[in-house]
Formats: C-alpha cells, structure tokens, sequence
C-alpha cells in the first residue's frame, strides 16, 4: 500500500519539486514535523490528511507566504528559498487558495492583474480573464467587484487567476468545495490538460473520489508527519479514510421525516437586487416544517446570497408578512430579534461572516449568544470559555484551546467550530449554508449526523449547498434556486441527479408540476404535499 517517495538518479530528469525535511512550529502546533516529498513534472500528486494535519501550512511554505524553521526546498534539481510568492511566481508556482486572497472593493480584473507582470495593460487583463474562462468553461464578468461575488464566483476568479501565469507547477487548497459536479468535470478537463502539456499539480481534497481520479501519487499527513505514500487509483474510498483518519467515517443514519408545524414560511418574496451584479428574487415560496431537513440546490450566483441575507436578517427590505418564524412575521427584523425566535445561522463565508479572525473562539460565540452577558453589560468569561471548550470537545475541534484566535485555525476547524456554535444553541429554526465545505471526511460525517440529530429532535433544518451528494444525503425534500427562481417542492424520494440538474439551469415548467401532482395523488402525502 505504501511506497517511499522517488528520488532523482543521475542521468535522469529531476523532480519539479522536493521537499526535504520540512519543519515549521507555532507556539501551540507543530504543524509539519520533517515532511519530505517529491513531485515529478507532468504529475497530479495528492496531499491528504485530516484537517489540521498540516496540509495547508506546507502549501503556504511552497510558495512563499509562510517560511519553514528547518529543511530545503528544490524546485527543478536546484535549492531555493522561497521568501514570498512574487518569487514563487516567477519559478512557475501558482496557488488557489482554500481561503481566498481577494480584494472586495477590486474588481476582479484588478485581482487578476495585482499578481501579473505589471507591464501588462490592464485592459489586456480583462481580454485574457474572458478567453481564458471561455477555454476552461471558467466565464466571469472581469468588471464585477469581488464583494458582489458568490463563494463559487470567487473560486473560479482564483483559478483563472493561477491559470493565466501558465504554471509550471499549479497548487489547489480546496479548489471543488464550493463547485458544482459539472464546473469540478470541467476543471479536471482543464487539470489533466495541463498535467499533458508538463505541469505538475500539488492536489488538496477532502474528497476521495476526486483523488483517485485525478491523482496518480498521494502523500499521507496525520498530525503534520507524513505517514505514507500510496497509488490513490489503487486504493478505495474507504482505505484511504483509513489511512487520512484512522478509521472509516460511521454510516449515517437517516430515519423517516416526522414533519410537524411550520416554522418557517416564505410566501409571494420579491427583492430588487441591492447591486448591479446582484440577482433579483421573484416571488419565492417556501416552507420548513419543524422535524424535517429541507435543501436548496443551485448553482452559485443564483440568488443563494440574496435568499440568505433576507432569512438572516441581514436585508430587513421585505414586507413583513413574506418571512416568517414560528407564524411571527419577520421580514423587517434585524438578526437579533429573528434569534429571540429560535433563528440560527451559519453563513457561507467563514472568515469575516461566521467568524472575526482576530478574535479568540470564546469571544466569536459573542457574534450569536447572549448568555454570557451580564444585565450591566459585563461578559462572563469563565462562562463563556466553558462553552467554547465544550464546542471544541463535543465537535472534536483541534485548536489551542477557547482563547486561540478563530484565524489560527485551519479552514475545517473553523467550520466545525461555526456551525457546533450555532447547534448548541438548541435553535428551532437552523439555516446552514455549506455545511462542509473544506472539511475532512469523518468530520463532514459528524456534522451530517448532528444536523439529523437537531432534525429529529424537532427542529426544523434549511441547507443550502452545491453538493448534490450532500443534498441527497441530509434532506427529505428539495427545492432548486434559478436566477432567482424557486422550484416546486420534490421529495427526495423523487429527486435523481439529472432532474436536479436540469432545474438548476431552471428547466421546470407546467409539464414538470403536472407530473409532480400526478406522483402526488397515486401516492399517500403529508399535509399540503410535503412528503
């Protein structure tokens, strides 16, 4: 199963990249601990390990954001140090981070063009982002500001970005967590195009089946060591869980929906966009009942951020009686008043949104929870380390304990962090949008398990994510969001990968509805058809 690293002979050609002994330590970490591997040229080489494993902090070494306490690097046979990315760009090296490195007031041409040659026109950027996301089926407006962007309109400005250095070598944190199934069959169109023409890739995913078919060499990390080094197209899902955890991740349980009332209810919902290159909402209608999981697929850019900010409170322009929580009309209330009702969310971002970098985790549970707070305004500390210490117990959340900054934390830490913070306060109403992104394979399990945990105790559970697997898994009915449309409701039972995906390009019609009613009456259905 495992196989030490190859190495260069003489007479042959080197590898793109070595890396020899690598070691870089943090106060409360050591997050690589003598890491070695070897990268030839023309190879997809996957890195893979439970988060906070240390794959991250390596990529970063790579090139050039975070410098190592010991080892080498070689990059074509020859030792170089690597003191920022300006450098590493100019060896070849492009990275698309998890975390993205944008500016939100920019546009995303004068992203693009802060990491070019600077000789270059900016009006040459723009040409070159348009026929470069026409090539890769990657298109973006290059006139947008990044700050009207979805999180997958953001990924793909990182990816047209790293391709238009033409690399030699192209590292991806994390680059399918937020596409869709055929955006991730175009991008590995696009990466095995580039692994053809000479480019190696350095590949981060949680997701198993896309190692194994992209990847030819794997690197195992566990607690920042490299533990191995496997054939990922010889392996199974299951096997390389083994390797990456441990163990494989338990098989979710997923009982029979008991829906009862209605807790949330959007009815006739119309918003004009607040921007440009928003996307207006028309006359949505939507229910969740309390003891049932409802998901909402859809492309990203369809309305998901605009749909969100009117459920969270964060756009308070709808009339009252469109949104409403536990039968209260909720439209014009801020996100505070809509929690007094039992309203928790987790926001898509999570740096920024679900959490402020340069506070401690015990301090970001301020961001959703009053309990901590005294009637003069003090903050109970004890209290409220108490409850982050047991966030991070109960979510298995690795992290230098309640006062560790929520940036020093790898991508699904924080995410697993987020979304226990918002679990243990025993919502009624839980909305989540990408409930896994970046995360490993058993803590996506854990997550799944807790949001049918909180299901079954009879809270009613919206999910919003672009992973149809996930969809399928977690919910017992969908909707799809379209330009700014909102599908007829479909049971799961109902739901396969190709209808959802039509839909998704807003493909249902009276036909579609007539079929669904005609399903409706050869079969028993709950109260108002929810099934």
């Amino acid at each position: 199963m495992f196989s030490s690293p190859p190495s260069s002979t003489a007479g042959s050609v080197p590898p793109r990249l070595q890396l020899e002994g690598i070691t870089k330590r943090y106060p409360s970490v050591v997050a690589n601990d003598n890491v070695s591997l070897c990268v030839q040229a023309g190879q997809a080489h996957a890195i893979l390990g439970e988060n906070g494993a240390g794959k991250s902090t390596l990529m970063k070494i790579i090139y050039g954001t975070t410098r190592p306490d010991e080892g080498r690097v070689l990059f074509d046979g020859q030792p170089v140090e690597i003191r920022n990315p300006q450098q590493a760009r100019q060896l070849g090296i492009a990275m698309v981070f998890q975390h993205f490195s944008l500016f939100d007031t920019l546009t995303v041409a004068q992203n693009v063009w802060l990491g070019l040659d600077q000789r270059i026109a900016l009006e040459e950027v723009r040409q070159r982002i348009l026929s470069k996301g026409r090539h890769y089926g990657l298109e973006i407006d290059p006139e947008r500001p990044v700050h009207t962007l979805s999180v997958g309109e953001m990924q793909r400005v990182e990816i047209v970005r790293a391709l238009l250095t033409n690399p030699r070598l192209l590292i991806l944190d994390e680059p399918t967590s937020v596409l869709t199934p055929q955006a991730v069959e175009q991008l590995f169109v696009v990466l095995r195009q580039l692994v053809a023409e000479g480019c190696s890739l350095l590949y981060i995913s949680h997701k198993l089946h896309e190692i194994r078919a992209l990847c030819t060499e794997c690197t195992v990390l566990r607690a920042g060591k490299v533990t191995g080094v496997c054939q990922p197209q010889h392996e199974s899902n299951a096997s390389l869980s083994r390797l990456m955890i441990g163990a494989e991740p338990p098989a979710l349980e997923h009982r029979p929906a008991q829906a009862g009332e209605v807790v949330l209810k959007v009815s006739d919902l119309h918003l004009k966009r607040q921007d440009a290159f928003g996307v207006d909402l028309i006359d949505l209608n939507l229910e969740v009942r309390a003891g049932e999981v409802v998901g909402i697929a859809g492309v990203s850019g369809n309305g998901q951020q605009e749909l969100l900010r009117a459920l969270s409170g964060e756009d308070t322009r709808a009339q009252p009686q469109t949104v409403q929580v536990a039968g209260q009309p909720v439209g014009h209330l801020a996100p505070q008043a809509r929690r007094a009702l039992g309203l928790h969310f987790v926001p898509e971002e999570r740096l920024g949104r679900g959490a402020v970098p340069t506070m401690s985790l015990a301090h970001n549970l301020l961001l959703t929870r009053s309990d901590a707070v005294g009637r003069a305004g003090w903050l109970h500390m004890g209290c409220l380390k108490d409850q982050a210490r047991a966030i991070i117990e109960r979510f298995g959340v690795k992290a230098g304990g309640p006062d560790a900054a929520a940036r020093s934390l790898s991508g699904g830490n924080l995410q697993k962090f987020i979304v226990g913070r918002e679990i243990s306060a025993q919502p009624r109403l839980f909305i989540v949008a990408q409930p896994t992104w970046g995360v490993d394979v058993g803590a996506a399990a854990q997550i799944h398990a807790e949001i049918l945990a909180l299901r079954d105790a009879g809270c009613a559970v919206l999910v919003l994510s672009e992973e149809l697997d996930e969809l399928f898994e977690l919910s017992d009915r969908l909707y799809v969001l379209a330009k700014g449309h909102l599908s007829p409701s479909l049971a799961r039972a109902d739901a396969t990968v190709q209808l959802v995906g039509e839909w998704m390009s807003g493909l249902w019609n009276a036909e579609v509805q007539q079929h669904l009613a005609g399903m409706e009456q050869a079969q028993p259905s709950t109260e108002d058809g929810h099934v």
